[in-house]
């Protein structure tokens, strides 16, 4: 047991070594430091720090996504920071003219954060620049010579990213697979063990919610990386090669959803066949534990694991299936057909990775059916940079608005409290302020906890080691090596980041200051101001709660889920080739599904007097989850198999349920009393709906006892499938009546 303890610390070791968080960390250490060492070297340390400041604050935008975007994003970022130090160098002004002006610099970059993700680590750059313009007191060079070596620096580090993207093109996008490959294994771990009768299935769903959520944003990123990359480049055979993987893990993630749905009825099949519950999990583990081992292999291809076991696994419960096929015994047909899709979702999982195994054993290109740019691109969601986007966020409407103008807010009484009581570092209150205060309520408190306790943290170690050492050399070694540990754990744990960020900064000042213990004391003081007016803003100054919000994400995630079910309903009765509208609307549904899911996290996280409806809005999400799983068996069915002719009485289900999905759409739209759309009318129309959806349903199953319909199996599947999501319909209507 110590052994494998031992050996899983140090691969996670070897793998976090190898991450891109800890390569980007040396990347901004070489960036900062080569800047001031030359500076010292010529004694020109006021170009140095300049250098070193436009390099620092450049880097955040250097994140996950296209080798393209990243690098219009530092260019961006650099062009910014230009501009703020500029207008920073003259904010030498009276402080009643100098707050109100610090705020409408603040709102204006926060404010970017309107174009997406990216756009709004160039807005925290031009935060950055903005904050600590207030800390550099220019000595010989000119405002605008201080602005243009501060761009040098982010064009400097521009450089060194582009070299180590040369250096390793696809570490980046071979680290992302291999945390999908982490999480899908996780996945299916977690659905192996969701098929034990007396497993606690009320804490593993959420857990499983919470890693679709990560293995679609992951999915995400991954589309941008392959897919953008090729239509800047040029189609590579690597890309071409990694897009057939990924589409494989999402087929993957979308078989496991798909099957079991109706968990109560599997426990019943299963105790009533004991042995194949057994079998069915120990093949789901064994396809986890080979896609972890897929993850940890990398690009050895020795690494991979053989199919051996799974072919074993596979054999004996189709030998088993078989045997129960044969017993002439009407009850056991139920647990036959059951049984029988289930194993065959299981072989299509088995299928899959055997895919995946293969593409990553590099076959010869001539083998591959690369997918089409044209078709691949319909899956990748652009962030919109229009300037309308501008007008159309400007108002208290948007959480973004709210979120500059509470962020500006904070930052001007920040800076008037430092000022007033003689902080001896009023910038540093600002630059808490801008890295903790975040748009949501739960991530801005558990910020300010993981700051305040990594500051003590840091503070209590660097008070330990100066008071052991004195020596300006040493400082300075740990200074950057702290620097370093920083960045390679921000995204990882905010905490232990803190932790070094503190240990960073009091060392470099240390180099600077031989005060500095005191340095030590007004550190932690002026973190713990600026956290607690974090903490306080996003309570009191036009708070973004989640109960207020989360209706959109209602009907977004109804619209999503009602496209997909009207295009399963199309490519059934008209048995097209084409996939292409079926999968982008599978797609949509999954990335609402994930946006509902988050919201309900953020809502749970808030206090309890603003978690309205939280029984409610729970019951809606895991109705949500439990609707797509149903979407996704019907379009997994009917994609992998030859099916009959679409009857009447599935077209009239269909249409049914779409009715319920737009009745609840409807209701969740309504902001007040509405004659023409009551209580009593949804009630009303609804018994109507569910009285032609049961008359369908007997007519369809009586069609299935007397055998007049050709595929048996296909019946039952689509049958269940189709009663259980007019159930699911009706509790999302019913509920969206009364949220």
């Amino acid at each position: 047991m110590l052994n494998n303890t031992i050996a899983v610390n140090f691969r996670e070791l070897l793998q976090f070594l190898k991450s891109t968080d800890f390569s980007k960390a040396i990347l901004v250490g070489l960036a900062v430091t080569v800047p001031i060492l030359l500076g010292l070297y010529f004694d020109q340390l006021e170009i140095g720090l300049a250098l070193c400041f436009g390099a620092f604050w450049s880097s955040p935008s250097d994140v996950s996504g296209s080798y393209r975007h990243k690098k219009i994003g530092i260019l961006c970022s650099a062009a910014l920071v230009v501009v703020v130090s500029f207008i920073g160098g003259y904010l030498d002004l009276p402080l009643f003219v100098l707050i109100p002006v610090l705020g409408l610099l603040t709102f204006s970059i926060a404010y970017l954060s309107v174009f997406g993700f990216r756009a709004s680590l160039i807005s925290f750059s031009g935060l950055l620049a903005l904050v600590l313009s207030f800390a550099h007191q220019l000595q010989n060079l000119e405002v605008y010579q201080y602005a243009l070596f501060v761009g040098l620096g982010g064009l400097w580090y521009l450089f060194l990213a582009v070299v180590w993207h040369r250096i390793n093109p696809t570490g980046e996008v071979e680290e992302v697979f291999t945390d999908t490959y982490l999480l899908t294994s996780k996945f299916l771990h977690i659905r192996g063990r969701l098929i034990e009768s007396n497993t606690d299935r009320d804490d593993l769903l959420p857990e499983l919610q919470k890693i679709q959520v990560q293995l679609t944003e992951n999915h995400d990123s991954l589309r941008e990386m392959l897919i953008v990359s090729r239509k800047s480049s040029g189609q590579s055979m690597y890309n071409g090669k990694r897009l057939l993987v990924l589409t494989q893990l999402v087929e993957m993630l979308e078989t496991a959803i798909s099957n079991p749905v109706n968990y109560a009825k599997m426990d019943d099949i299963f105790s009533r066949h004991p042995g194949y519950m057994e079998m069915f999990q120990r093949l789901m583990f064994r396809i986890s534990d080979q896609l972890e081992k897929i993850g940890y292999a990398g690009s050895d291809r020795r690494k991979l694991p053989n199919n051996r076991e799974l072919k074993e696994c596979v054999a004996r419960i189709k030998e088993e299936i078989t045997k129960l096929r044969s017993i002439p015994k009407n009850e056991n047909l139920e647990g036959f057909l059951m049984l029988q899709n289930l194993f065959e979702y299981q072989e299509k999982q088995v299928e899959i990775l055997r895919k995946i195994k293969w593409l990553l054993d590099d076959p010869k290109p001539e083998e591959l059916e690369l997918i089409d740019e044209e078709y691949a691109r319909k899956f990748v969601a652009l962030p919109d940079y229009d300037p309308k986007v501008l007008v159309q966020n400007f108002s208290f409407a948007s959480p973004i608005f709210k979120h500059a103008l509470r962020l500006a807010v904070t930052v001007m009484i920040g800076y008037g409290v430092g000022t007033i009581f003689e902080f001896q570092n009023p910038y540093w209150i600002l630059l808490t302020i801008i890295i903790i205060l975040r748009p949501s309520y739960g991530l801005t408190k558990a910020r300010s906890k993981d700051r305040i306790i990594g500051t003590l943290i840091g503070g209590a170690i660097a008070f330990i080691i100066v008071s052991l050492v004195q020596n300006t050399y040493v400082f300075a070694v740990l200074g950057i090596a702290s620097l370093v540990a920083a960045f390679s754990m921000l995204q990882r744990n905010y905490k232990t980041a803190a932790t070094f960020i503190t240990l960073s900064v009091i060392f470099i000042y240390g180099i600077l200051r031989p005060d500095i213990l005191t340095v030590i004391q007004f550190r932690v003081l002026d973190t713990v101001v600026g956290a607690a007016l974090s903490f306080l803003a996003t309570l009191w100054l036009w708070p973004t709660w989640g109960f207020l919000n989360i209706g959109k994400n209602f009907e977004d995630s109804l619209r999503a889920h009602k496209n997909f079910l009207i295009e399963i309903g199309r490519f059934y009765s008209a048995k097209e080739n084409t996939v292409a509208p079926l999968r982008i609307t599978r797609k949509k549904a999954f990335v609402e599904t994930s946006n509902l899911s988050s919201a309900f996290q953020q809502m749970v996280q808030e206090p309890r007097s603003k978690q309205r409806n939280i029984d409610e809005v729970y019951e809606f999400v895991a109705l949500s989850h439990a609707f797509l799983a149903s979407l996704a068996s019907l379009s997994s069915y009917i994609q992998n198999h030859s099916t009959t002719e679409a009857s009447e009485g599935f077209k009239s289900a269909i249409a049914q349920i779409g009715e319920n999905m737009d009745r609840a759409i409807h209701a969740l739209a309504q902001e007040g009393e509405n004659a023409d759309f009551s209580i009593t009318n949804l009630e009303r129309s609804f018994e109507d709906n569910r009285s032609r959806f049961d008359t369908m349903a007997w007519d369809f199953e009586n069609a299935v006892k007397t055998g007049k319909v050709r595929n048996l199996q296909e019946a039952y599947l689509i049958l269940e499938q189709l009663r259980w999501l007019f159930s699911l319909s009706a509790k999302m209507l019913k509920l969206s009546s009364k949220i």
